[in-house]
């Protein structure tokens, strides 16, 4: 099959909620030598902004989200498994948690930039998705963070991001702690506002100004 081909059958396998199609193309992505972030990119995440817009429009619900995402995960897990194994002996490039932030459970976004931080030899905590301020906050002191990503993908959950600038202030934390912060609705005007360090506009941004924090 053609790159084409491969990418739209990564793509077919999120929409269809087949996460056995997902692992088979993932595979064959591997086998004729298509980038990881590539086949992501262009595949997995295709499907994914599918099933998204689905989701918005009512016309999905949790259950099948959650089948969609083991999916995409399951194909990511194949196409970066060597990638992934290889950074694991590198130098970390920086400590970062990930997580989408409270009331919010889109997670995609979320996931395509731990992987790609991940790559760049980060080491990445992973909270998930609909996770309080206060753990958030709690977590990034005790595990020594460099930096607090956050993703806000709805306008009613953006003020999560806010109150973590707030918390951290208030723990005496904020000048130990970068944060970044991205989402559909999340623009650098508001990061600006709310007095952060970044805002990343797509996954490729985000590892940019990542590693701009930490030099």
């Amino acid at each position: 099959m053609s790159r084409e081909d491969i990418l739209n059958k990564l793509k077919d396998s999120i929409e269809k909620l087949d996460t056995g199609m997902a692992e088979a193309a993932a595979k064959e992505a591997k086998a004729a030598g298509i980038e990881a972030m590539d086949a992501i990119q262009n595949g997995l995440s295709q499907g994914m902004n599918t099933i998204s817009d689905l989701f918005d429009e009512g016309e999905l619900y949790v259950p099948q989200i959650l089948v969609a995402a083991e999916a995409f995960e399951k194909g990511v897990a194949i196409l970066t498994a060597d990638m992934l194994e290889a950074e694991r002996n590198k130098t970390k490039a920086g400590k970062v948690i990930c997580h989408t932030v409270e009331g919010d459970i889109h997670d995609i976004g979320k996931n395509i930039v731990k992987i790609m931080l991940i790559a760049s030899g980060f080491e990445v905590i992973d909270l998930g998705r609909d996770v309080p301020v206060d753990e958030v906050v709690r977590k990034a002191i005790e595990e020594g963070v460099d930096i607090i990503t956050g993703s806000a993908l709805m306008t009613t959950t953006m003020p999560s991001q806010r109150d973590i600038i707030k918390v951290l202030e208030e723990e005496g934390y904020r000048d130990k702690i970068k944060c970044m912060f991205g989402g559909a609705p999340v623009s650098q005007e508001w990061v600006d506002q709310i007095g952060a360090d970044a805002y990343g506009d797509n996954a490729a941004e985000a590892i940019s100004k990542a590693k701009e924090l930490m030099a």
